[in-house]
């Protein structure tokens, strides 16, 4: 069985990418400002920099992002309180690939459109996913 404290700090992370996602559709302005902040230190630069148009289009893509988040969340809670919390022989695993692949894949891109602070946000969510599976690993050998 997965000690208590894990699975909460699982749970928690998991709650905090649904709320941060859905967050970026309720409100869009302020996940642009935030990432505007994250990429050029300041947090309207985007709206300095982009004309109106781009600004829209990096609103929406912000609402999308977000969306995708909260249903990604969604999946990972799901296979949280079901296979994982059951210690079944995949439950571990459906966590930790998908979790695996969006890394990769997202700092990667990152590293090639020159947007390498992106990467140093998703090393803190590897992180806050990576030090729990790797703990639980043995759980489901």
């Amino acid at each position: 069985m997965i000690p208590t404290f894990w699975f909460r700090w699982l749970y928690i992370v998991i709650l905090g990418v649904m709320l941060f996602g859905a967050s970026m559709v309720i409100m869009p302005e302020v996940a642009r400002d935030l990432f505007s902040l994250l990429f050029y230190s300041s947090p309207g630069e985007f709206q300095a920099r982009y004309p109106a148009e781009a600004n829209e289009y990096i609103l929406f893509a912000h609402g999308v992002l977000g969306a995708t988040m909260f249903g990604w969340g969604a999946t990972m809670f799901l296979i949280l309180k079901g296979p994982f919390q059951r210690c079944e022989p995949g439950g571990w695993t459906m966590l930790a690939t998908p979790l695996i692949l969006w890394f990769v894949a997202d700092s990667v891109f990152s590293l090639y459109t020159g947007f390498w602070q992106n990467v140093l946000l998703n090393a803190v969510l590897l992180l806050l996913f990576g030090i729990p599976l790797g703990v639980t690993r043995r759980y489901f050998s």
